[in-house]
Formats: structure tokens, C-alpha cells, sequence
């Protein structure tokens, strides 16, 4: 009795067996089951896409830039106006980066290493530039700076001029671009955690030593990603610094100003002359945003092993 009971168990055992053999072999099978037809027709649909709306615009940019020869080029480049308006722009990033340089750092070492009441509206405020439209932005400083704005009759009083002006391009820029550093910062430091901070504060390091010399070599390529990124955008802000500039040739014109007032004027070489050093940034900053990335992905997997 007792071995025709257990032969009927031993069967069945072998059953599960199989079974996880045939799951084993599905595993093994190619992830990818689409004719080949259709993943070329994806491919091929992705790089038409990009030709049509990336590739070929930026061509066109210089050739159109170039079609009166390198001289005008340069010339184009060389004039007052344009000089002003480079110079602008460089002013306006430099001080906008800078500044979300130590925003973003403080915030996002706030947001991923402390909890304290109202975290998640300081979170909120940062992706706000994302969500509102930089024509909005502008007009904002114009209700805060203008003439029947909220502190303009006291900058009047004082003969302090904001509005049409560096400053307020500056401030424009700055609010537009202020979420970059931040927002690549605050999930590279929540993923890496405290754990080393709290190790050198046990061993007697200072909040500055333990920055520099712990939390600020792991955050270092996220850093120079988001810096790069805001530098970008700053260079090439034009809805929020239209509204505050003014419009003032020579004085208060950025280079994305200066392409539009150029165009409306049928001066088309001189206007994508312009526009091509705006695109050669693009290129630069797509060229070091690859780099970068694979710096941070090598880091990642660095921590992992």
C-alpha cells in the first residue's frame, strides 16, 4: 500500500521539472518578435523625424549664415550691435548660472537630506518656471518693477532703474532657469543618501570640510550637468527677457532679441549670422551633455560595485 501511494507522488514531482524547463527556454528566447520590417520602419520613421525638424534646420542656419561668404559673416558677427547683444547674453547667463549654482546646491542638499514642514511646496515653487509660460514671467516683473507697479514708484523715487535694463533681464533669466541645477541635483543626492556625510561628521569633519570633500565629488558631474543645461537655456531665453528688455538697440538687446529684430527687418544673412551662434551653443551643449551623461553612468555603476 505504501508504495503504490508514494509512486503516484514521485510522478507528479517530475511534472514541475519540466515545466520550469519550458520557463527557462522561453526566457532564453529573443526579447524582440517584430518582423524586421517593422523595426526598420521605426527606425527609419525616428531619423526621418530628427532629420526633418533637427538636422535639417540647423543646415539650413549656416548656409544661410554663410551664403554671402565668410566675410560678411564675420562682419555680421563684428558689428556694434551685435557685439552689445553677445555681450549681454554672456552678462545674463554668467550672473543667472551663478546664482542657480548656489540655489540649486543649497536646495537640493535641503530637499535630500533634511525633512522639515513645507518640503514639498519648496519642490513644488521649483518646477513652477516649468509650468508658466516665460511670457508670463516677464509680465510679473513688469507688475513688480513698472512704473505703476507694486515697488516701481519707490525704484523711481530713488532713481534706481530695474525694468528695461540689465537688472531685469538678468531676474528674467534667472527665474526661467532657476529648476535645472536644482531639479538634476535633488535625485542624484537622494539616491546616494547621507551615509558618508554622517561618517565624516562621526570622525570630527566640519559642515565645509564634509561638503568639499565628501558630498561635493559625488555630485560633481550631476553639477556641471545642470549647470550646463541652465547655461543653455540662459543663452537662449527669449519670451521672459522680450517682456522686461525694452527693446533698446545696442543697449538692452540679448541675441535671441537681435535675431527677431533683424529678420523683421529683411536683414536675413545678418539675422542668422546671429542665429548660428546660438545653434554652435546647441551643438556644444549637446556634445558635452553625451559626455557628461556617460561620466554620471560610470559614476552610478562605480557605487554599485
Amino acid at each position: 500500500m505504501t508504495l503504490v501511494a508514494t509512486t503516484p507522488v514521485r510522478r507528479s514531482a517530475r511534472k514541475p521539472v519540466a515545466a520550469v524547463g519550458s520557463d527557462a527556454t522561453a526566457v532564453r528566447r529573443p526579447a524582440h518578435t517584430e518582423p524586421a520590417w517593422v523595426r526598420l520602419l521605426i527606425i527609419g520613421f525616428a531619423i526621418g523625424f530628427l532629420t526633418l525638424f533637427v538636422v535639417l534646420p540647423l543646415i539650413l542656419v549656416f548656409s544661410e549664415a554663410l551664403s554671402k561668404g565668410v566675410g560678411f559673416y564675420l562682419s555680421a558677427l563684428a558689428d556694434a550691435e551685435a557685439l552689445s547683444a553677445i555681450k549681454l547674453t554672456l552678462i545674463a547667463a554668467g550672473i543667472s548660472v551663478g546664482l542657480n549654482l548656489v540655489f540649486g546646491v543649497i536646495a537640493a542638499w535641503a530637499i535630500a537630506k533634511f525633512e522639515f514642514p513645507g518640503k514639498t511646496l519648496l519642490i513644488t515653487l521649483i518646477d513652477l518656471p516649468f509650468s508658466v509660460s516665460p511670457v508670463i514671467s516677464g509680465l510679473v516683473f513688469v507688475l513688480l518693477f513698472g512704473a505703476q507697479g507694486f515697488v516701481g514708484p519707490w525704484l523711481m523715487s530713488h532713481d534706481v532703474q530695474i525694468l528695461f535694463a540689465v537688472p531685469a533681464i538678468v531676474l528674467a533669466t534667472t527665474f526661467v532657469t532657476f529648476p535645472f541645477v536644482a531639479r538634476e541635483l535633488i535625485p542624484l543626492m537622494q539616491e546616494q543618501g547621507a551615509q558618508e556625510e554622517e561618517a565624516a561628521i562621526s570622525l570630527g569633519a566640519g559642515g565645509w570640510t564634509t561638503f568639499w570633500r565628501v558630498t561635493l565629488p559625488n555630485i560633481k558631474w550631476g553639477l556641471l550637468y545642470g549647470v550646463l543645461l541652465c547655461n543653455a537655456r540662459a543663452m537662449g531665453e527669449f519670451g521672459a527677457v522680450s517682456v522686461v528688455s525694452g527693446h533698446i538697440r545696442g543697449e538692452t538687446n540679448t541675441m535671441p532679441l537681435l535675431v527677431e529684430i533683424l529678420y523683421n527687418e529683411y536683414q536675413m544673412v545678418a539675422a542668422f549670422a546671429i542665429a548660428s551662434l546660438l545653434a554652435l551653443l546647441a551643438l556644444v551643449t549637446l556634445i558635452v551633455k553625451t559626455v557628461l551623461e556617460g561620466r554620471i553612468e560610470e559614476g552610478l555603476h562605480t557605487d554599485d560595485h
